[in-house]
């Protein structure tokens, strides 16, 4: 967790409640933390949930690893530590997020369990719901779709510290919801996220 540097600083409430934002949205806010290998499918189904979510009337934001990493986090590379940093960042933005009522689907690898607990931890000390979604997909399943061309350029040396060929992706244990991509198509994927946001009464203000 990362210390607080700044000095002199106070937390200024405002008058908004939280429950009013949900209200005005009709709607409650959360974070769907979309987790796994690259190529596993993730940027995919979260590309089609927030549609699904905006075509039925609910406000929703999705936060891609590599969009982010074009702004926010541009400064930050791919070691353990900036992987870190990375992963904190986000969590703080989702949160932030999901407070003012969105319905904020993250999809980033974030292979270390420590780091999405983290992030977790986060959300629950600020009272917002947090569902982890193990986008789950065999490393060979992955290989074979390298969609960026990432795999190749890592198996030939290309690439140092490559999720799944010589960095550890270490597997959610407890995900509220796991999505095997290589049996379910994108629509069933967005239906199973789809069915556990109504079950949780995430998408209504009651």
């Amino acid at each position: 967790m990362a210390e607080q540097v700044a000095t002199n600083i106070t937390w200024h409430d405002g008058n908004v409640t939280r429950e009013e934002r949900h209200g005005n949205l009709k709607q409650k806010g959360c974070t769907l933390w979309m987790t796994g290998l690259s190529a596993s499918g993730k940027s995919t189904v979260a590309v089609a949930l927030e549609q699904v979510l905006i075509q039925r009337g609910h406000c929703a934001y999705r936060l891609d690893g590599d969009n982010v990493r074009m702004g926010l986090n541009k400064n930050l590379g791919f070691s353990a530590e900036d992987r870190a940093e990375n992963i904190r960042r986000i969590g703080e933005v989702a949160k932030l997020f999901a407070d003012a009522g969105v319905v904020t689907l993250t999809s980033f690898i974030s292979p270390y369990a420590a780091d999405r607990d983290a992030a977790r931890a986060l959300h629950d000390e600020a009272g917002i719901p947090f569902i982890e979604v193990y986008v789950e997909c065999p490393l060979e399943e992955a290989e074979n779709r390298d969609p960026k061309g990432l795999y190749k350029k890592a198996r030939a040396g290309e690439i140092k510290g490559f999720t799944g060929i010589d960095d550890p992706y270490e597997a959610p244990e407890n995900a509220e919801l796991v999505l095997n991509t290589a049996q379910l198509s994108v629509a069933e994927s967005v239906q199973k996220t789809l069915d556990l946001l109504e079950e949780r009464g995430l998408l209504s203000p009651e």
